[in-house]
């Protein structure tokens, strides 16, 4: 069994005008893997519905808390991509769980999203990744420690470690 946390971000965003008026709505994730037939068993828990740059450290303390305390060695985490990595890290090594965090940079409500992607590989990836905390994001897994969002290239990419 898989355990599925939401916490908002622009996967769950539904907008209302040209203006970028916006409010985050249902947790899409369950729609999305119903909708791609997964046979994989889940659960769905929703934790919040923020954008992910409106989180606070007791929001943060909330997802390590629930991640601690769930029965379920693999939790996939939805999650806004602006703090997602900031997230990830305050998860430290997720006490030997396997937790993938993912998002999308368009609503999984529009015709042209990432969203569906993205999640069936973050679906796949927390299934066969080992134990700890993982970014899974434009098809590629990130450790927290050595990944950045690249907003003016609109994907997340690896850091120069120097190694």
């Amino acid at each position: 069994m898989i355990r599925i946390l939401t916490t908002g971000g622009t996967i769950d965003k539904v907008y209302f005008d040209a203006n970028s008026e916006y409010h985050v709505g249902e947790p899409q994730v369950t729609h999305i893997l119903r909708e791609a037939g997964v046979a994989v068993p889940f659960s769905c828990t929703v934790l919040l519905r923020k954008d992910s740059l409106e989180l606070s450290d007791a929001d943060r303390a909330l997802i390590a808390r629930t991640v601690a305390e769930v029965p379920e060695k693999k939790v996939l985490i939805t999650h806004g991509t602006d703090t997602m990595v900031e997230t990830a890290r305050t998860l430290g090594d997720a006490g030997g769980k396997t937790v993938v965090l993912v998002g999308s940079l368009s609503p999984a409500l529009h015709r042209s999203t990432d969203a569906d992607f993205n999640v069936g590989f973050a679906l796949a990836a927390v299934q066969t990744l080992p134990p700890g905390v993982w970014i899974a994001m434009n098809g590629q897994v990130f450790s927290p420690q050595h990944v950045r969002k690249n907003r003016d290239a609109n994907r997340f990419e690896r850091l120069e470690t120097g190694d």
